[in-house]
């Protein structure tokens, strides 16, 4: 429970911090560590990213690794876009409705089925995916870049499910969810109106 309650509060106090654009860094170089810091440093993709392995615990099952994949797959399909310069619209505002949408589902701690839950997290993966091509450094290769925003990702979707399933074996911890998904959404709220 210490565990639970320590990560908690690492990644709420990841939310008061003042700078919430760190993953947009600057740089005309960089490969596979440039990809993984992406999704990492940056608040929103951070935010959206543990809260599909959180959800995907609440609903359990085979959800606790086809919801991450299908986020996964489906963001290296908008990040193919975003190197590529496909124009995507709103972006910032797609990654920015999809913290505040998860936060509310995990507040709502409501066991929907999963294949909704992959089609949910599918959307909002294009604009997550988008963000990280788009922002490949100049000399970047493609490839290692996608392997570490793919990696860096994946690693944080499975942060997301361990603490969610950590949670869900004691009602303190699913209490803590719920405010924790709550204080998402606040910030997904606070990201659409900066």
């Amino acid at each position: 429970m210490k565990k639970i309650l320590v990560v908690l509060v690492l990644l709420l106090s990841n939310i008061l911090l003042p700078n919430l654009a760190f993953a947009h860094v600057d740089g005309s170089s960089g490969g596979f560590w440039s990809g993984l810091n992406h999704p990492v440093l940056g608040l929103d993709h951070l935010l959206a990213m543990v809260s599909v392995g959180i959800v995907s615990a609440q609903i359990g099952g085979r959800a606790i690794w086809s919801v991450p994949a299908t986020f996964v797959a489906v963001m290296l399909v908008g990040g193919v876009m975003g190197m590529q310069s496909i124009p995507l619209i709103s972006v910032e505002l797609g990654i920015a409705i999809s913290v505040l949408a998860l936060g509310i589902v995990i507040a709502a701690d409501k066991r929907i089925a999963a294949q909704w839950a992959m089609l949910f997290v599918a959307v909002f993966a294009v604009f997550h995916g988008h963000a990280h091509g788009e922002e490949m450094p100049n000399l970047a290769n493609p490839v290692l870049y996608a392997l570490g925003f793919v990696s860096g990702t994946a690693a944080i979707h499975i942060a997301g499910v361990v603490i969610g399933t950590a949670a869900k074996k004691h009602q303190y911890g699913i209490k803590l969810m719920r405010m924790a998904g709550t204080a998402i959404a606040a910030v997904g709220i606070y990201f659409i109106v900066a």
